[in-house]
């Protein structure tokens, strides 16, 4: 497996991973042509050297799995560099095969090589499998997170 920097023509298969989530279904879009948001927040990540939205890609060329991977100037820690890894998602066919695992793994050497502190990462408190699994990888829940939605929601209104 090979870990990269998506493409432009990576993103059909970015979004029907993000979609492919009991979680995630009402929020993104996975069928037809996407939505032009999507190449914006796109070109926007891309533009940005402190954002890296990684692929892994099979031995086949195959987009098997997805995260995202941000750097975060700190004051605290001494003025420190943390990586907040987002989006992680692993194609639903390869899940608990080992695939998850590689990938956090690659973003910890990424983000020791960028010369980050701290590794850093949320999960849905729904997802207690997955915790299991960022516990297993050394992760440790030192913080309870909080979300403030602000009403502005990139989902298309419910039908009806």
């Amino acid at each position: 497996m090979e870990f990269r920097i998506a493409e432009r023509d990576d993103l059909i298969a970015i979004v029907a991973m993000l979609a492919d989530d009991g979680l995630a279904r009402r929020r993104e879009t996975k069928h037809g042509s996407l939505p032009p948001s999507y190449y914006d927040a796109f070109d926007a990540i891309t533009r940005d050297d402190n954002q890296e939205l990684i692929v892994a890609e099979s031995d086949q060329g195959e987009i098997v799995a997805t995260f995202q991977l941000s750097f975060l100037q700190y004051l605290t820690y001494r003025g420190g560099l943390r990586a907040q890894i987002e989006a992680v998602r692993v194609r639903s066919d390869l899940r608990g095969k080992g695939v998850g695992e590689q990938m956090l793994r690659w973003a910890i050497e990424r983000a020791t090589q960028r010369g980050a502190h701290m590794v850093q990462l949320t999960t849905d408190k729904q997802r207690s499998g997955t915790q299991r699994f960022y516990e297993r990888l050394g992760f440790v829940a030192t913080h309870e997170g909080m979300k403030l939605h602000l009403g502005l929601s990139a989902s298309p209104p419910e039908p009806g």
